[in-house]
């Protein structure tokens, strides 16, 4: 056998590795709803690719190498049909927080936003559902703020836009997944189209004290910054998220752990601007979106360094001592006084 044969049976054998891992963290995770049955098919997934990496290797089997690709890709081929001919639903049974899917009517410069959330929590997971309908007029419109949330240290975060309208109104954007009532969040699952596209529209009051005021295990800490954009700018993204809202009532869509999830969904929403940012493994690494804007120049720093920058943006003390408060949205941004150096003491 030559090199190149060699190299071309170890590609492909590492090809076959590849779609058989694919198909069957699929089959796991988007087969049959019955375990045993799951399990039986990624058995059968497993021990055909076995058996065709056998008719790669042993000289006894060298005639029907080729057949036995060709069935494997038969095989992959039908799980590529199966897998994709999957269909996203607005009708399951969902867990009470995105049960109701938020949308708004347009006339003119005036965009009524309907359903957005505002529950009255008691704890995370004990609290009144209750949904509100707001009139805003885009020619209000004075600014939008970039929220992350960490939980899990400095690299991954939970990132959202807030608009700032007149009379401190705020009206927050979190792209989220719709999830059915007994189903947790797994990132693996998140590949393999098991969650719904959500977009939480709420009041900052429910969207954000729900993170800095109730959720502890693990807590969160939750940071507000106001990205630096012309009026026309931010009027053009807040319209692409109300057609965004629009279009997943009317035809819903899958999450992805990786494509379409919450920073990668805002990056392609922001797009919608000429000016918009290039693509940056910041945007994955989530955890670190601020870090990218400030670089870029599209945050109002006030001149201040990205630490100081930081630390002024924790709202977490501050959200906690507003509470209910009517004007929690005004009082999260009250500037915080920095700390000043103390003069070192003359020898």
């Amino acid at each position: 056998m030559t090199v190149i044969e060699s190299l071309g049976r170890g590609l492909l054998g590492l090809l076959l590795l590849l779609c058989a891992g694919w198909g069957a963290l699929a089959l796991y995770y988007a087969g049959p709803g019955q375990a045993s049955l799951r399990y039986a098919l990624v058995l059968g997934l497993c021990l055909v690719t076995v058996l065709t990496l056998l008719a790669q290797c042993l000289p006894a089997w060298h005639g029907a190498r080729w057949w036995a690709v060709g069935g494997f890709a038969a095989l992959f081929a039908g799980l590529l049909f199966w897998y994709f001919g999957l269909q996203p639903s607005n009708d399951r049974d969902w867990r009470a927080e995105v049960a109701v899917l938020p949308f708004a009517t347009v006339d003119g410069n005036f965009v009524t936003v309907h359903n957005i959330r505002n529950f009255q929590y008691r704890s995370e997971l004990d609290f009144t559902p209750a949904y509100e309908e707001r009139r805003f007029d885009l020619n209000q419109l004075e600014g939008v703020d970039v929220v992350t949330t960490y939980w899990m240290g400095p690299h991954i975060a939970h990132v959202f836009l807030s608009f700032a309208f007149a009379d401190d109104q705020h009206l927050a954007f979190s792209i989220e997944t719709r999830t059915e009532k007994g189903e947790g969040y797994s990132t693996l699952k998140g590949f393999f189209r098991q969650y719904e596209l959500f977009y939480t529209v709420a009041d900052e009051r429910d969207v954000i004290r729900v993170r800095t005021n109730f959720r502890k295990d693990p807590p969160e800490d939750v940071y507000v910054y106001r990205v630096k954009a012309s009026p026309e700018a931010s009027r053009r993204l807040f319209m692409e998220y109300i057609r965004q809202i629009n279009e997943l009532k009317e035809r819903p869509a899958f999450y992805n752990s990786l494509t379409t999830n919450c920073t990668t969904n805002m990056w392609v929403n922001a797009r919608i601007n000429p000016s918009s940012l290039p693509f940056s493994w910041k945007v994955l690494a989530s955890g670190h979106v601020p870090e990218f804007l400030y670089e870029q120049g599209r945050l109002e720093t006030g001149g201040l360094s990205l630490a100081d920058l930081q630390a002024q943006a924790h709202v977490n003390p501050r959200a906690q001592a507003a509470d209910m408060a009517a004007d929690f949205s005004r009082r999260i941004r009250a500037p915080q006084p920095m700390p000043t150096a103390v003069p070192s003491a003359k020898p």
